[in-house]
Order: structure tokens, then sequence, then C-alpha cells
């Protein structure tokens, strides 16, 4: 088994490699277009075939890396049927299965911080995006979001499943990466509040990255990552000599 988690310190955000190392293949999950050269120089190292560009929900925080790696890698994008994604090949909804080698990624369609929104679980780990990140919720964005679906979605999609399930968000809140369902429940003040959704609510009002980027979202919208400069990574044919180390 193979996993990386990936940390992009300009937009906080946080993508994920897995990787099954029997079968080469691997996914990525939302991933960010400043990392694109690592994430080929990783899926060199491991010697893994990416088969799929999975996306938590439409971003509008950071450009996504999945038209310009659909292009380099040959992988296929994935995303809600809700999602206004023009790249994408492979429209999932909830209950869906993701298989690359041996293993399998299984979707939960988790709406709330967007009508698209969807969480991912893989063996003991799920990722959740920016729905659940650790010790608050995400904002609903305004395309569509709605903080009372978002609280429903938490306590009743991804709460259902064991409570050892470890949390890995799309995001990085005050340093902090990984977490538990169980945590989750008896501790996320956004949950333990007398109304969940009035106090994400109140809460957002104030949060800056409640509000999203709406240029980075028509630039995802539109796939047009694969029209900006690719100074920051190197095609796999450029990186025919480059050290495994």
């Amino acid at each position: 088994m193979i996993f990386k988690q990936l940390y992009d310190p300009r937009s906080g955000a946080l993508s994920y490699l897995l990787g099954d190392p029997i079968g080469s293949e691997g996914v990525l999950i939302d991933p960010i277009y400043e990392q694109a050269g690592e994430y080929l120089r990783l899926l060199r190292l491991f010697g893994l075939r990416l088969r799929y560009l999975v996306e938590t929900r439409l971003p509008d925080g950071h450009i996504s890396a999945s038209p310009v790696l659909r292009e380099e890698t040959g992988a296929r994008v994935a995303i809600h049927g809700a999602a206004e994604l023009g790249c994408a090949d492979l429209r999932i909804q909830h209950g869906d299965l993701l298989h690359f080698g041996e293993e399998t990624l299984g979707v939960l369609h988790a709406p709330g911080v967007s009508p698209c929104a969807s969480a991912f679980r893989w063996n003991d780990r799920l990722f959740t995006g920016e729905t659940l990140l650790v010790g608050r919720l995400g904002c609903p964005d305004g395309q569509g979001g709605n903080a009372r679906t978002l609280c429903d979605s938490v306590r009743q999609t991804l709460f259902s499943l064991p409570p050892e399930t470890l949390v890995f968000p799309g995001r990085d809140w005050d340093g902090r990466r990984v977490s538990s369902l169980a945590q989750e429940r008896n501790t996320n003040p956004d949950l333990q509040a007398p109304s969940c959704a009035e106090a994400l609510e109140g809460r957002c009002k104030d949060d800056p990255l409640a509000v999203g980027d709406s240029d980075l979202r028509a630039i995802n919208e539109q796939c047009a990552a694969r029209n900006l400069p690719h100074d920051g990574f190197a095609s796999p044919t450029q990186m025919e000599g480059a050290s495994h180390v």
C-alpha cells in the first residue's frame, strides 16, 4: 500500500496519492496545479500508472492539476455528477466504486459545502475534502452550498462509518491534518453547538475561506489549467533521466 499526503503552503490545500504496488496503479485526490511536478516524480518513483484524478468538489481555493495531469498521464477525471467540470470523464454518484490495481475507493456523496461535494473511503481512511476538516466543518460556498445540508451530511453519511475511521481533510486547519470520526463526533465545536447550521452560518460570515475565488473556480470549471505554462513541472518524457532518490 502506498499513501502520501501532500501539502501546498500557498493555499493550505491537501492532496493525496494512493497506490497499489502490486497492480502498479494509483489515484490522486484533489491534485493541486503547483504540485504537479511532485506528483509525477512520485508516480515514477513508485512505478505507478495513474488511473484516476478524483475531485472532492469543484475547487475555488486553488487551481486543480487534473486537466494537465489528465493529458500527461492519460488518467480519467472523476467528480460527482452535480459538478460543472468540462473535462470530467466520470460523473460519479454515491455508492460508486473506483478500482485501481487490487484496491478500491468508495464514493460517498456529502453535499453541503457544495452540491457536488463527495468524500472517498479507502480501507480505514476517509478523504473528506472541505466537508469535514480537523476541528471544524468547511464553509458552504455561494454556488448552492447549504449549512444545514452540510451538518446532515456529516452526521448521517460520514458518521455512519466506523468511529475509528481516520479522517484526512482537504485543507490544513491550524496545523492539523488528520483526525478520526470518533474525535470529530466528540470534540468538533461546530457539531457540538446547539444548532450546527446556525453556528456554521455565524462563523462562516467572517471566514475569508468561505467566499472562494470566482476566478479560480472559472479556471477549474473550464479546465483552463491545460493552457497554463508548465514551468513548474516536467513531463514524463522530460523526466526520463531524473533520479529516483
